[in-house]
């Protein structure tokens, strides 16, 4: 991955004023199908991300997870554990990534889905996107992709700067995760912006929403209406999806009370139709003073 100014020989940047981290297309992965997720900071990416690959799982599927944070905390529910991420391992060998073996920095979770966290720069230094590249690289080499069917990349928070929207360049189609409040319902709009910036020049389209922790969805979807997406699930305010967590498992180990499996059909559900083919979502992002002016009520 190399880091292009607007000036740069590279000629169609991604947005006007642009500084992004473009993609090596050697780093393409090609074969599976990949999904990268988005959405505001706390709102359960890496709970719906990791209850996703369970769920693609459960349908006899081949799942990569890719968690994008450097927390490093998307698979853990997967795992039972914290795994090192690409940075840290990188660390130990000073960046001789040759001297590397799979099993050093990938980790098979529940039901057999592959785990990664890439991790992150130090906090104020370097960039995420090179992180993405850097996994990416990894992987491609070590021949790990090559009978992988899904790929899923958990991204952290709403940052849509080039680094952090580096998993757009890899993905087939994006989905948001949020909420039925004003701040998820806003960063999701920045967020559609960002890959509507990104689908000028790579394959990746946006697939719609997923209503994440709602007992309603009364303003996504009135703001699905007004721009034009889709919304994929609904998963309501479950209080085993929250026990999950503490428990370190996925949804799909939490019993069988009916609210619990009724969320689980709603992940088995929505990972048959991202596999089947979604049709992409050609949303208008609203400007900043008219989604504020829009969301909510007198």
């Amino acid at each position: 991955m190399n880091l292009h100014s607007p000036q740069s020989s590279f000629s169609k940047p991604d947005g006007e004023g642009s500084v992004q981290v473009q993609l090596d297309p050697a780093d393409k992965i090609k074969g599976a199908k990949v999904f990268a997720v988005y959405g505001k900071g706390g709102i359960g990416k890496s709970t719906t991300s990791s209850n996703l690959s369970a769920a693609f799982s459960k349908l006899g599927h081949k799942v990569l997870q890719i968690g994008c944070d450097p927390k490093h905390d998307s698979t853990f529910t997967l795992t039972k554990k914290l795994m090192p991420t690409v940075i840290d391992v990188l660390e130990t060998v000073e960046f001789h990534a040759e001297e590397l073996r799979p099993e050093d920095y990938m980790f098979e979770g529940y039901n057999g889905v592959m785990c990664v966290e890439a991790g992150g720069p130090p906090a104020g230094t370097g960039c995420g996107g090179y992180v993405v590249g850097q996994t990416v690289k990894l992987l491609k080499q070590h021949h790990l992709l090559e009978e992988t069917d899904v790929v899923i990349f958990d991204v952290l928070g709403d940052v849509v700067c080039g680094g952090f929207a580096a998993p757009l360049q890899h993905a087939e189609r994006a989905l948001v995760v949020a909420a039925n409040d004003f701040d998820s319902i806003f960063a999701m709009n920045r967020i559609v912006a960002a890959i509507a910036a990104k689908s000028k020049n790579y394959d990746v389209r946006l697939a719609g929403v997923v209503a994440n922790r709602s007992r309603e969805t009364d303003e996504i979807d009135r703001f699905c209406d007004k721009i034009g997406m889709q919304r994929l699930a609904h998963f309501r305010d479950v209080d085993a999806i929250r026990r999950s967590r503490l428990k370190k498992c996925t949804l799909f180990e939490m019993g069988d009370d009916p609210e619990v499996v009724a969320a689980q059909d709603e992940y088995l559900r929505l990972a048959a139709m991202l596999w089947a083919g979604v049709d992409p979502s050609t949303a208008q992002p609203m400007k900043d003073r008219d989604i504020f002016d829009f969301l909510g009520f007198e």
